[in-house]
C-alpha cells in the first residue's frame, strides 16, 4: 500500500481499527432502527392526510428561494409527496443494512445522514428528540472514520485521530452536559438524590422493569441517583486518559445505558450510547471478542490514515471547535458577545445541527397526567381510543418497544405536561379522528369506531400512578388513575 506507513499491529494498544469496524455495523443498527419506526408511522405523522403534514410547512416557505435549502436543509424541496417520504424512509433502511454489512460505508453514510436530516427537518414536534440530534450529530462524525473501501473486510486504516477524537468529544458532551443541566437547573429533586422516586413511573413510556425498580425502597433510589450524578459528572473525564481509565469510562456508561434501556424506553438513544462507548476499548481490548468470530486468527497490520482524511478531520475538528464555545457558553449561561461574522456563521450553520446540546430530565417530572381520548356520536355516550404503547387501560402492562419510538405517544406526554404548549397538533388529532383517517387510525391501537367515525372527539385528563405490590396482587392493574377533568388544549 504505497503513501502509507504501517502503525500499530491490530490489536496493540492505542490503536482503534477494530473499535471503529464496531462501531459503524452498530451504527447502522441504529440507523436500521431508526428508519424502519420512522417507515411505519410517517404517514400518520407527516403525510398529506396526517397530523403535521410535511408539503404544508414547505409549501409556505417555498417563496425563499435558494435560501430555504440552508434555513430548511432536506431532499423534500424536491418533493414532498407520501411516496418521498416512504422513499427516504424505506430507502434509509436499505442504506442502514448496508453500513452494517460494510458495503461502500462511505458514501452509504453520506446517504444516511442526508436522509435523516431531511426527515428531521419536516418532522418538527415528532422528531425533536435528543436522540435524533445525537443520530445527526455521530452520523457526521462517523463519516470521518469511515474507510474509503467497496467491499467490506477487515480493517486496515487506523482513522485520522482527530476525527476519532471529536467522537470522544461527543461522548464527553452528552454525558457532562447532561449532569451539568441537572445541577444548574436547581431542581430540588436532584438536589436531595430523590430524583428516581419519581422517575420511573412519570417518565414518557415506562417499561415493566419501571414498576418493579419503584418498588425498591427510597434509600436505594437515593443512592442511583448519586451513581447517575457521579457517571455523568466526573467519569467523562476519563475518557481522556489512557487504559485502564478509558475502559473504566466506557463500562460505567454501557451499565448506565443498559440500566436505562431495562426501566424506560428512549428509542435508540440507550443504544447510540453504547455505540459511542465503544470507541473507547483500544484493538488490545477489542482483540478477544473478535478472535472469537475469527477462531484466534488476528486482523492483519493497520496502517494511518492518508493526508486527505487527516486534513478533512483537522478542518471539521475547527468547526466543532467553534461550535462547542457556543455550547458552551449556553451550559454555563455566559452571555458572550460572538463577532457578527462568527454569530452569522453559528446561525448558519445550526439548522444542520452539526453539533448539540444534550441533557435528559433537568428538572424531573414529579406527576403524571394522562389524556385519554374519548369519541361519541351524540356527546352522551363516550367511547376511548387505546393508544398502541403510552399507559391507557390500568390492566396492561408497561412493555418494553425500544429502540421503537411510537412518536403520537410520546407527543401525547409531553401534551399532558404542558397543556396549551405546542399543542396546535391535538386539534388536528380530533380532526383526523372525525374524518376517520386511515393513516392516523393506524397509529392507534383501537378504534371503537368500526362503523363510522365519531362527530366528536375530546381529551380527558387522568392522574396515573404505579399501584403497589399488594394492590397489583389484588386487582391485577399496574396503574391505579383517578379523573381531573377535560383537556381543554
Amino acid at each position: 500500500m504505497a503513501g502509507l506507513e504501517a502503525t500499530q499491529q491490530s490489536g496493540a494498544v492505542g490503536s482503534y481499527s477494530l473499535a471503529v469496524w464496531l462501531f459503524l455495523r452498530l451504527l447502522g443498527l441504529i440507523y436500521l432502527a431508526a428508519f424502519l419506526s420512522l417507515g411505519i408511522q410517517i404517514r400518520g405523522l407527516l403525510g398529506r392526510g396526517g397530523l403535521l403534514p410535511a408539503r404544508e410547512l414547505l409549501a409556505g416557505r417555498a417563496h425563499w428561494g435558494w435560501a430555504r435549502f440552508q434555513r430548511w436543509p432536506t431532499l423534500c424541496w424536491l418533493r414532498c409527496t407520501d411516496g418521498a417520504l416512504l422513499f427516504l424512509t424505506w430507502g434509509g433502511t436499505g442504506l442502514s443494512l448496508l453500513l452494517v454489512a460494510g458495503v461502500a460505508p462511505l458514501p452509504v453514510l453520506v446517504l444516511l445522514w442526508a436522509f435523516y436530516l431531511s426527515l428531521f427537518t419536516v418532522g418538527r414536534l415528532f422528531l425533536c428528540y435528543q436522540w435524533d440530534i445525537l443520530l445527526l450529530e455521530a452520523g457526521w462524525l462517523a463519516v470521518l472514520i469511515a474507510p474509503i473501501e467497496f467491499w467490506p473486510h477487515w480493517p486496515t486504516k487506523a482513522p485520522a485521530p482527530i476525527a476519532l477524537l471529536l467522537l470522544w468529544w461527543l461522548l464527553f458532551r452528552l454525558m457532562f452536559w447532561s449532569g451539568m443541566v441537572k445541577l444548574r437547573s436547581g431542581d430540588i429533586s436532584w438536589r436531595k438524590l430523590t430524583a428516581l422516586q419519581y422517575h420511573y413511573e412519570t417518565q414518557p413510556l415506562p417499561a415493566a422493569g419501571g414498576w418493579y425498580v419503584h418498588q425498591l425502597p427510597p434509600l436505594f433510589h437515593k443512592l442511583c441517583a448519586a451513581i447517575v450524578l457521579v457517571i455523568e459528572l466526573i467519569t467523562p473525564f476519563l475518557i481522556f486518559l489512557p487504559a485502564p481509565w478509558k475502559y473504566a469510562a466506557a463500562w460505567a456508561f454501557i451499565v448506565l445505558m443498559i440500566s436505562i434501556q431495562l426501566t424506560g424506553n428512549y428509542a435508540f438513544f440507550n443504544l447510540l450510547g453504547i455505540a459511542l462507548s465503544v470507541l473507547l476499548f483500544d484493538d488490545h481490548a477489542l482483540r478477544p471478542l473478535f478472535g472469537v468470530f475469527t477462531q484466534n486468527t488476528p486482523p492483519g497490520p493497520v496502517f494511518a490514515a492518508s493526508a486527505g482524511p487527516r486534513l478533512i478531520a483537522a478542518a471539521a475538528g475547527l468547526l466543532v471547535l467553534l461550535l462547542s464555545l457556543e455550547s458552551a457558553a449556553a451550559l454555563f449561561r455566559l452571555d458572550v458577545k460572538w463577532p457578527a461574522w462568527l454569530a452569522r456563521w453559528f446561525d448558519r450553520l445550526e439548522p444542520f445541527h452539526f453539533l448539540n446540546s444534550y441533557g435528559l430530565f433537568a428538572v424531573m417530572t414529579t406527576w403524571r397526567p394522562e389524556i385519554i381520548l374519548e369519541g361519541s356520536y351524540d356527546r352522551r355516550s363516550w367511547e376511548p381510543y387505546e393508544f398502541k404503547w403510552k399507559p391507557g387501560d390500568v390492566r396492561i402492562a408497561p412493555r418494553w418497544i425500544a429502540p421503537h419510538q411510537p412518536r403520537l405517544d410520546w407527543q401525547m406526554w409531553f401534551l399532558a405536561l404542558g397543556a396549551g404548549i405546542n399543542s396546535s397538533w391535538f386539534e388536528r388529532l380530533r380532526e383526523r379522528l372525525i374524518e376517520g383517517s386511515p393513516e392516523v387510525l393506524k397509529l392507534l391501537k383501537t378504534n371503537p369506531f368500526p362503523d363510522g367515525p365519531p362527530r366528536y372527539v375530546r381529551g380527558v385528563y387522568y392522574d396515573y400512578r404505579f399501584t403497589s405490590w399488594s394492590e397489583r396482587k389484588a386487582t391485577g392493574a399496574w396503574w391505579r388513575r383517578e379523573r381531573r377533568g377535560l383537556f381543554e388544549g
